[in-house]
């Protein structure tokens, strides 16, 4: 363990984000680097010797956390980072961007404010990569098998890393012209700079993984075809198609998924585009959906300079303490101020879209909402609540229905699906077509991208014992796993 005293000598500390005012005039991440590292041994030294360290649970990936925190607070970074990618292919990613159920299940979290998990695991690895403690780990050997992974975000990549560290030839097929899958063009640059994907990508090339870039399953090469190529595959497409809002106007201009919005202000950043054409620039902005996908459309018109920002959210406002329907070491839901939040903007909470209003030339002008109320179990619109607000521009994050049904990947490859319209598999990740297994959001629905990791390892335990029959990959989870009800 950490110093015996420590969370009783030291309070919690966090990363302290840039001065709004410089921040929102740059796409660059919102945390200074290296800017935890004066804290961060003090800050895991609260790490207690707590008996049963419930953060293992609430990870889904098992991360090792009073360990590397231990060797975080002696400074022995290099036995940190070793530990800290044990369980996880990618901290650098999930350091960033998850939400840190390990911490809402933090033992100190009872009574006190739990130890900053998250702010040590990224530091812990930013200092790996500039020590140059993370290298290639190529095979001794290689099987003679080949795999094919289909979607290259967190899941297919952690899932093409550990088959290919296991000896199998693998080659990942990603449909956009760039690898990284959501975490490319959909996670914003102020969330996570895309040099993180980029030096991740040119170590799994040296290690052998193989990438195949603006190739679409299902429409560019036919499924059935792939999987008569490879010995096994593994379908981690993530869950892409949008939920959409079917009101009166909703044909009209400036509507738009919020995944059709995000990527252009990402392509911007890639440099292949000067100026995206989605943009906030001087206009009213209305971001639909309360969850981290609105809050990256927030962050993104704010800095491409948008008159007012306003997100909707037809849930209650979220309470700012656990209630006792969700009690510690759950993942409760509580009112959460992310960076781009403390950016400015306006949330309405419990309100619906009615109907939208345009100008003569068919682009949206206004918003029309109502405030809705819970009345037996059920969300009703309050009558007399009826009022409109401007809305030039308006994104639609409300979430995702399931994996892409139009690119014809699921009826070539046969695959079944459950009764939430993901593609079926067993425990062992095993879809009901013979070789074929699914990882991530394809078979999970929408989740966090520590799920989808974990599902990526675990998936790939199950194809090495299918291909080889025994693995010594480790397996996280199972696809029943509800880690702490996240």
């Amino acid at each position: 363990m950490a110093d015996p005293k420590g969370f009783l000598n030291h309070d919690r500390e966090v990363a302290t984000a840039r001065p709004v005012p410089e921040r929102v005039q740059d796409w660059n991440e919102v945390y200074r680097p290296g800017a935890l590292l004066p804290i961060i041994s003090e800050q895991a030294s609260r790490c207690m010797d707590c008996g049963i360290p419930f953060c293992h649970n609430g990870c889904p990936l098992g991360n090792l956390i009073p360990e590397w925190n231990d060797y975080a607070w002696r400074d022995d970074w290099s036995a940190a980072s070793e530990r800290l990618h044990a369980t996880n292919n990618f901290p650098e990613f999930t350091g960033r961007l998850c939400p840190a159920p390990c911490e809402a299940a933090c033992v100190l979290g009872i009574n006190q404010q739990p130890v900053t998990i998250k702010n040590v695991e990224v530091t812990i690895i930013d200092k790996a990569w500039d020590s140059g403690d993370v290298t290639p780990q190529p095979p001794e050997r290689l099987s003679g098998k080949t795999v094919a992974v289909i979607g290259s975000g967190p899941a297919g990549l952690a899932a093409a890393q550990q088959l290919t560290r296991a000896g199998h030839t693998v080659a990942v097929y990603e449909r956009a012209d760039r690898i990284g899958g959501l975490l490319r063009y959909g996670i914003p640059e102020f969330k996570m700079e895309k040099r993180h994907i980029n030096r991740r990508i040119e170590q799994m090339r040296a290690e052998g993984t193989k990438f195949r870039t603006e190739t679409e399953i299902g429409r560019d090469i036919d499924a059935k075809k792939l999987r008569k190529r490879y010995d096994a595959v593994v379908i981690a497409a993530g869950a892409t198609t949008s939920r959409d809002l079917p009101v009166p106007g909703r044909e009209l201009n400036g509507i738009h998924f919020a995944m059709e919005y995000l990527p252009l202000a990402n392509k911007v950043q890639e440099g292949d585009l000067t100026v995206a054409p989605i943009t906030a620039e001087g206009k009213h902005v209305v971001v639909i959906g309360g969850g981290d996908t609105g809050a990256d459309c927030v962050g993104t018109a704010h800095r491409q300079g948008a008159a007012s920002v306003t997100q909707l959210e037809i849930m209650p406002r979220p309470g700012e303490e656990r209630t006792a329907g969700q009690p510690w070491p759950t993942f409760p839901m509580l009112y959460k101020v992310t960076s781009a939040h403390e950016e400015g903007g306006e949330r309405i909470y419990s309100v619906s879209t009615t109907h939208f209003e345009g100008d003569e030339d068919g682009n949206v002008q206004w918003l029309h909402l109502t405030e809705v109320e819970f009345t037996d179990g059920k969300l009703v619109q309050k009558p007399g609540t009826e009022r409109k607000i401007p809305a030039q521009l308006v994104t639609l994050a409300m979430g995702f229905t399931g994996t892409d049904r139009e690119n014809g990947l699921v009826e070539q490859f046969g695959l079944e699906l459950d009764a939430r319209g993901n593609i079926a598999r067993d425990a062992e990740f095993a879809t009901n077509v013979p070789g074929v297994f699914v990882a991530g959001d394809a078979g999970r629905g929408q989740s966090l991208i520590v799920w989808a990791i974990a599902e990526g390892r675990s998936a790939a335990r199950g194809v090495d014992r299918f291909l080889t029959g025994a693995s010594a990959l480790p397996a996280p989870i199972k696809p029943t796993d509800r880690a702490l009800a996240v």
